[in-house]
């Protein structure tokens, strides 16, 4: 069941990202059309498509996070001896695990402020609606490093997550 509910999260998580992706590359195309032909276009899609594009950047991190694609310096890794290989991974993931729950409070006091000033990010939409991606996404990452860091303490292989 636990498998399942994982599995379930993960299709969610792509489904979400293609369904911006798709979204933004319709607005920027409609917007392009409706400039060069109407010369005007949505005033709300520029600001839309900036505040998609930090949506899309965090999901792509929490997928690559997921999927053990994200960008990894391990340069000193590969000239460690292998007993050492598995503490270096543990310390890594931990300390990856500890900026990113940085990360996570700072953004969640950043919603948090906007929320408490009632400012707007285009139209009516509240900044602090655009900006849960960022508290949500790294708290996220910081989880799944979390887990990473106790798979190597423990000398497993974990699953995706």
């Amino acid at each position: 069941m636990f498998r399942r509910l994982i599995t379930g999260l993960s299709r969610l998580e792509d489904l979400t990202l293609v369904t911006i992706l798709t979204a933004m590359i319709l607005l920027a195309i409609g917007q392009v059309v409706l400039r060069n032909i109407w010369g005007s276009g949505f005033v709300w899609a520029d600001p839309l498509l900036r505040i998609l594009v930090l949506w899309i950047a965090l999901l792509g991190a929490m997928a690559a996070t997921r999927d053990r694609n994200h960008i990894s310096i391990d340069v000193l890794s590969k000239f460690l001896p292998d007993y050492l290989k598995k503490p270096s991974q543990f310390c890594t993931h931990l300390f990856t695990s500890v900026i990113c729950a940085l990360l996570s409070w700072q953004g969640l006091r950043l919603v948090l402020m906007d929320f408490r000033e009632a400012t707007l990010a285009f139209a009516s939409v509240p900044a602090w609606v655009c900006e849960l991606i960022i508290p949500f996404g790294f708290c996220v990452i910081s989880l799944r490093f979390f887990l990473y860091a106790l798979s190597a303490l423990f000398d497993r292989e974990p699953s995706r997550c």
